[in-house]
């Protein structure tokens, strides 16, 4: 499709049991947005995961920043095999653009054309479980105040002693993620009850479209940032925001490399911590010291690598993703 933008509409169905109503919270509709990049394969599972589950979602609004058709028609040829099955109601929205840059500027543009009462955000590189959405939904139910809610990630094992050592020493204040010990204990909180938390992971959270129309996620991230989906729900705290992770709404994070910095991932984690300091979390004396206890850990980690593998790239990586997370602010 080259540079222009394109729109297709298709109805599709979403692989339910015949004559199985489905079970939305509310009748609230839902749009899914995914932005995608070069990975055709990855977005072919998602889509395919979102055809069996167990209730309809409203329409999947894709943005694709590829060089190439290969994703669209591999979309497009799902969706008009299940069309073909009779029975289908869900809309498709495809734009592809390559001017378009990052998952950022996809979602903004995606907001614009949204229609459902809930947006569900999702990675192009993830694969749900037949319950995610009914179980999302059911939060949303069982919690009327809900703004947004979030699933789990059931494939992040926990990560080794030391990484969790220094994380524990050196995270502190709003840099201590509390997301990632929940992803941890995916099996243990399976049947548990929704979890209140400060921030969502990008690549599965939902909001009620009122809650959060009107917000950007911000456009100075370009490319693969971390840190969009913190600052995201950063902006929404005027409104104080209730924002709960579903642990029965569980899908898989395939982390396909496409895209991806191969370098080493102080670079990711030191741009997200000087993006969202300067952003949000600049504000006194707690928040100051917290960043440059910080800011030590990694130069810890990276002094430690750099001796271990007798090379000073492990600080030209910490070194560039300061100057890009100063960069983007």
């Amino acid at each position: 499709m080259g540079n222009s933008k394109s729109e297709t509409s298709r109805q599709i169905n979403n692989a339910a049991a015949p004559g199985t109503e489905p079970r939305y919270a509310a009748g609230c509709t839902v749009s899914v947005i995914i932005p995608t990049k070069n990975r055709p394969r990855d977005l072919s599972l998602v889509v395919q995961s979102l055809f069996e589950q167990t209730v309809r979602v409203s329409e999947v609004v894709i943005v694709d920043q590829s060089e190439s058709d290969e994703g669209r028609m591999l979309v497009q040829s799902q969706f008009d095999e299940s069309s073909r099955s009779g029975s289908s109601d869900v809309e498709l929205r495809y734009i592809q653009d390559q001017s378009i840059s990052g998952g950022a500027e996809a979602r903004n543009y995606a907001m614009q054309i949204a229609t459902g009462e809930i947006w569900l955000f999702l990675d192009d590189d993830v694969y749900l479980e037949p319950d995610f959405v009914e179980r999302l939904l059911g939060a949303y139910d069982a919690d009327p105040e809900a703004t947004g809610v979030s699933g789990i990630i059931t494939n992040y094992s926990a990560p080794a002693w030391s990484f969790r050592l220094w994380s524990g020493l050196f995270e502190r204040g709003s840099f201590r993620d509390e997301r990632q010990p929940i992803y941890w204990n995916a099996d243990r909180l399976r049947n548990s009850k929704a979890i209140r938390v400060q921030r969502f992971g990008g690549g599965l959270m939902s909001f009620r479209a009122d809650a959060i129309r009107g917000l950007r996620f911000d456009e100075n991230l370009r490319g693969v940032c971390d840190g969009e989906d913190v600052d995201f729900c950063m902006q929404m705290k005027p409104r104080n925001p209730r924002l709960l992770i579903a642990p029965g709404a569980r899908l898989i994070h395939n982390q396909s490399p496409s895209g991806r910095l191969q370098d080493h991932w102080v670079r990711r984690q030191s741009r997200a911590s000087v993006f969202l300091y300067n952003k949000h979390w600049r504000r006194g004396i707690k928040d100051r010291l917290c960043f440059f206890w910080l800011l030590t850990g990694y130069a810890a980690v990276v002094s430690f690598s750099s001796l271990r593998r007798a090379s000073l790239d492990p600080w030209r990586a910490f070194c560039e993703g300061v100057r890009e997370g100063l960069v983007a602010r």
